[in-house]
C-alpha cells in the first residue's frame, strides 16, 4: 500500500487544526503537543504533527523542563525533526527559561530562601556541570545584580574571592547571597562549601557588605545555609 505523503496539519478538520485553534479559542486551550507542533509545522510521512510532538514530550517525561534538556542532537534522532525543526523547538524552549528568570527578576525581593531558589533554579538547577553565582542586593535586599563568578566539572568549581568583592563594589552592594548548583542532586554542604562561604563571609564583613545565605540548588529542591543556621 503506497504512503502518504504526509500528515499535513492543512489536511486536518478546521477545528483539529492547532494555529487555528490557538487563534479562534486561545492559547491556553491548547496541550503542549499542540503548541509544538505549531511550532515544527508538520510530521513525516508516518504520523501527523501533533503525533511526533507527543512522541518527543513522552521521550521527555511528558515534562518541559526535561525536554529543555534535549540537545539538538538528541532531538534530532526523532524522524521527520531536522536542523531546523530541532532548532526551532530548542529556541522556544529557552525562551520559555528566561521569561521563567525575568519575570522572577521583576518581582524579586530576597526575603527569604525561597525567593533565591525561584530566581535561580531556572539559571543554574538543571546544569550537568557546576557553577557558583551571587546575587547582589542593596539596602532593601532588591536585586542589582546576580552574575556567574566560576563555572566548572560535575564535582566542583573554584571562585576567586578578590572578583566577588570587586564586583561587589561597582555594583554598590550592601549584601549578597551565594549560590551554587550540585548536579548530582546531593544536597549537604561539603567541607569545600562551608570553608568558601566562611573566606567570603570574612571578606564581606571587611568591606561592611553582609552574606545573607549560601544556597545550594538542584533541579528540584535546595539547601539554605541561613535556614540551617550554619551561616
Amino acid at each position: 500500500m503506497e504512503k502518504p505523503a504526509s500528515f499535513s496539519i492543512k489536511k486536518w478538520k478546521e477545528d483539529d487544526r492547532p494555529r487555528e485553534k490557538l487563534s479562534q479559542k486561545g492559547k491556553e486551550i491548547l496541550t503542549d503537543a499542540e503548541l509544538i507542533a505549531i511550532l515544527i509545522g508538520s510530521g513525516n510521512r508516518e504520523e501527523s504533527a501533533v503525533g511526533l510532538s507527543k512522541r518527543i514530550l513522552s521521550a521527555a517525561n511528558n515534562n518541559l523542563n526535561e525536554l529543555g534538556k534535549f540537545s539538538l542532537k538528541q532531538l534530532r534522532t526523532f524522524k521527520g525533526v531536522g536542523d531546523a525543526k530541532a532548532v526551532t523547538i530548542a529556541a522556544a524552549l529557552e525562551l520559555g527559561r528566561r521569561r521563567r528568570v525575568e519575570e522572577a527578576l521583576e518581582r524579586i525581593k530576597i526575603t527569604h530562601s525561597k525567593s533565591v531558589f525561584e530566581l535561580m533554579q531556572p539559571v543554574i538547577g538543571e546544569l550537568p556541570h557546576e557553577e557558583f553565582w551571587i546575587i547582589y542586593l542593596n539596602n532593601s535586599h532588591k536585586v542589582i545584580q546576580y552574575a556567574q563568578l566560576s563555572k566548572g566539572g560535575i564535582t566542583g568549581t573554584l571562585v576567586d574571592i578578590r572578583l566577588a568583592m570587586k564586583n561587589a563594589l561597582e555594583f554598590g552592594a550592601t549584601a549578597i547571597v551565594l549560590v551554587h548548583n550540585h548536579p548530582s542532586g546531593a544536597l549537604s554542604p561539603s567541607e569545600a562549601d562551608r570553608q568558601l562561604t566562611r573566606k567570603l563571609k570574612v571578606a564581606s564583613e571587611s568591606l561592611d557588605i553582609k552574606v545573607l545565605d549560601h544556597l545550594i540548588i538542584t533541579e528540584n529542591t535546595y539547601f539554605s545555609f541561613a535556614d540551617h543556621r550554619i551561616l
